[in-house]
């Protein structure tokens, strides 16, 4: 190859690098959803939360994907990014309209740091009947198809499977619009505490759910606004 053709070459590379880079910057660390932000009464914040099949982004609207409740509005917003009161409890609800999927560790079936180690759970079928709520302290996804995905704070010891609807509903009747309104989900609740001093905790989900992707983990899975977010405890 002439000197002049291993330039040309060499300046399409760096071109193609420089192009890759800049992307990464603007699309994980510039491009950053909105914020919601909670506030307590009488020490107590409610966050909810929901976890779809796709969602309503006009980038990647195949990706699995979390929404957070406005607590003002009532309207979803896509994002995965939330702000608590420091010192507080925190009663959250997930509404899990995703399909089932077996974890690849059955331990993450366990609830773990929750407030009596345990999560209330009840699951809506797609004529709209629900299973009596319960407490429950794991959610076996090797014994049937019944965990979607789910949502974990690492640094707060915090783990929690996320219910899914039941297997005929996972194949054949899971909302297609999103954010979701209506169809089968699963309803859980649960508590935790936060610290009583200012910091961001990352969040997410420990199922490998990003389709398409080595093992699962790409996509989605690392990307803020989809399946991993930060929790904001304000001081």
């Amino acid at each position: 190859m002439s000197l002049p053709a291993r330039i040309a070459a060499l300046l399409v590379a760096f071109a193609a690098v420089a192009v890759g880079a800049a992307f990464i910057v603007v699309h994980y660390f510039l491009g950053n959803p909105p914020t919601v932000t909670y506030n307590a009464s009488g020490g107590v914040t409610n966050v909810v939360l929901q976890e779809d099949p796709q969602n309503n982004s006009a980038s990647e609207p195949g990706w699995v994907s979390y929404f957070v409740q406005n607590p003002s509005s009532k309207k979803w917003v896509h994002t995965t990014l939330f702000s608590v009161p420091a010192g507080t409890t925190v009663h959250m609800t997930i509404l899990g309209y995703d399909g089932c999927t077996a974890l690849r560790n059955n331990y993450w079936s366990q609830v773990q740091g929750t407030i009596g180690g345990t999560v209330n759970l009840s699951v809506i079928n797609n004529k709209g009947v629900a299973t009596p709520p319960r407490n429950v302290s794991s959610i076996n996804s090797w014994s049937n198809c019944n965990v979607g995905h789910t949502f974990a704070i690492p640094a707060l010891h915090l783990f929690v499977p996320v219910a899914s609807p039941n297997a005929f509903d996972s194949a054949n009747n899971l909302c297609g619009v999103s954010p979701c309104t209506s169809g089968p989900h699963a309803v859980e609740t649960f508590s935790f505490k936060v610290p009583s001093f200012g910091a961001v905790f990352r969040w997410q989900c420990f199922v490998p759910c990003g389709g398409g992707f080595v093992d699962g983990n790409g996509g989605p899975m690392q990307t803020i606004g989809y399946m991993t977010g930060n929790m904001e405890v304000r001081a």
